[in-house]
Parts: C-alpha cells; structure tokens; sequence
C-alpha cells in the first residue's frame, strides 16, 4: 500500500516538472525576445539604485562610495535643519495639486464639447491642432514662454496692454509663477489627455440617448444626465491614481522656466535636490532629499492604487 502510493507521488512530481519544463521549453523564443528588456532595465535602472547608499554617508567624491565615512540617518534629520525644505515641500504639493486639479477638468469640459462637434473634418483638425504642444520638449516651449511672456515686448503682455492692463512679469513673479506653470501644464497636455475621455464616451450606450431623447431631453439635457455621469467614474480613477505623482510637480517645466527670481514660490524638491546635490556639492544631503520624496510617493501611490481599486474598480494585477 505505502509503495503504491510512494509511486504515485514520484509520478506526480515527475510530471509536474515535466510540464514545468516543457511550459519553458515552448516559450523559451519569447523569453529570448524579453531577455534584452530585462537586462537594459537591470543595468539602467537597477544598478543605479546602488548610489542611493550616499544618503547614508557623509559622501567625498575623491573618496568614492567604498571609502567615504557612514553616518547612518544624520543626512535626514538635517532635512528638516534647512530652512527651505517646509517651503519647497508645500511648493511642490501646491503645484502639483493645482496641476492635477486643471488636468482634470479641462480635458473633461474640452471633451465635452468637441463631442458635440459634428463636422468632422474640423473635430480631426482641432484634436490635432490641441495634440501638438504634447509632442515638444519644455526646453522649447520654455523658450516660447519666455519670449511670448516676456514683460518687455512680450505678446502677452502688448495684448494685456491694448486694455490698459501693466505689464505683468510671469516668470518673475512667484504668484504669478504659479499660475504660469499650472496654465502653460494644461496647454501642453490637456489635448493628449482629452484622447482618453473621447475614447470613454465612444463607449457610452447609444440607446441611452436615444431613450432620453424619446423622454424628451434635450441636447444640454442629454449631457447632463447621460455623458457627464457616464465619465464621472473614469474621473474619479484619474484623480485617485495622479494622487500617487503629487510629488513629481515636474522637474523639466520648472527647471525651464524658473529663475532665482521665484525660488520662494516655485522651487520643488526635484529642483531644489538639483541645485543643492549637484550645483551646491552637497551630495549626501541631495540623495537623502530625494530618497525621502521617492519613500513617501511610494506610500502615496500604493494609496491612490487602494482607493482607485475600492471606489472604481481598477487593478492592474
């Protein structure tokens, strides 16, 4: 009886691993055609994660990583030693959180109304004309800010003067700063991000429609109580999941843009690491600084992805 089922196991296990082996052995052509994925993110992506450790050290580029001293968490209780990191650190929520406020709603409202656009050729024409500033770096619309808000000649300011308005300086003022970043932000991706919502009222039930129509609603009527509620949902997963990027207030627009002038009210962390781990030399604390922010937007997006799997039903795995 024992050796009757000692040999059932063997088989068992010997056909698993049969199997185990033949499932690699089918697939090993899409292994290979992974393989260079895989190792180009180990190298790129992985191994520079060993630099972290600086965080941890009181680092001395002649010394290199081996041979500077430790001092364990110093680097992070001196965070809070600087005067500046409360300010940069409510600079970049402030930013980011208007950011994400305005990417929000002006993709909704502009897919709302291209929606309701029925020539065709001229709906095609302005979602590619809206699309475009997606496609350019902020190194040139940077420049093209900085010439267009220019308070010296600038066009913006020659219009705002046609109606006794006085020059206004953007990009040198940090109240105004912050309202230049978070327009010139929606101006560059409100266009690309209004592709999702078109794509989500594609897939609105015409009978829906047709069944207020027949109840007599009317065409504004119809938006009210059919499209918005239907995009509602697709909303409400968007703004969960950019909960989980409110720290990146995005380094490249602000590096582009901003001065000493505004350091004040625009600099975020990602700028202020730059300029105090590379242009200042204090390596360490540069390291700590971001090794910080990386900590809690880990946290943050393991939140957002919580309450956007709890309150809309989306998981990635």
């Amino acid at each position: 009886m024992d050796g009757s089922i000692a040999s059932r196991l063997r088989d068992t296990t010997g056909s698993i691993s049969k199997k185990k082996t033949s499932v690699y052995q089918r697939n090993w052509l899409l292994y290979l055609m992974v393989a260079p994925a895989v190792i180009l993110t180990l190298i790129f992506a992985y191994t520079p994660m060993y630099g972290v450790v600086i965080a941890f050290q009181n680092y001395e580029p002649w010394k290199g990583i081996t041979g500077s001293s430790w001092i364990g968490l110093d680097n992070f209780r001196s965070l809070w030693a600087f005067k500046d990191v409360k300010q940069v650190i409510w600079n970049t929520f402030l930013i980011s959180g208007m950011k994400i406020v305005a990417e929000l709603v002006a993709p909704f409202i502009f897919a709302l109304l291209l929606n309701e656009v029925r020539h065709m050729a001229f709906k095609r024409w302005v979602q590619t004309l809206v699309y475009l500033p997606h496609f350019l770096s902020w190194v040139i619309l940077g420049g093209i800010l900085v010439d267009l808000l220019s308070p010296s000649g600038g066009l913006v300011n020659r219009i705002l003067g046609q109606f006794g308005v006085s020059p206004i300086f953007f990009l040198g003022d940090g109240n105004w700063f912050r309202f230049t970043v978070v327009v010139s932000n929606v101006w560059k991706e409100f266009g690309f991000a209004t592709i999702i919502y078109l794509a989500a009222l594609a897939g609105i039930n015409p009978s829906l429609y047709e069944a207020a129509e027949v109840d007599g609603a009317s065409r504004l009527q119809q938006t009210f109580y059919v499209t918005v509620p239907s995009l509602l949902p697709l909303m409400m997963v968007l703004g969960t999941l950019s909960l989980g990027n409110i720290l990146n207030a995005g380094f490249d627009q602000i590096f582009n843009l901003y001065s000493s002038l505004v350091y004040s009210k625009g600099d975020i962390i990602d700028t202020y690491v730059y300029r105090m781990g590379l242009v200042n030399g204090q390596f360490s604390f540069g390291v700590a600084f971001g090794l910080f922010k990386s900590v809690i937007s880990t946290v943050f997006i393991v939140i957002s992805y919580r309450l956007a799997y709890r309150y809309g039903n989306y998981r990635i795995f």
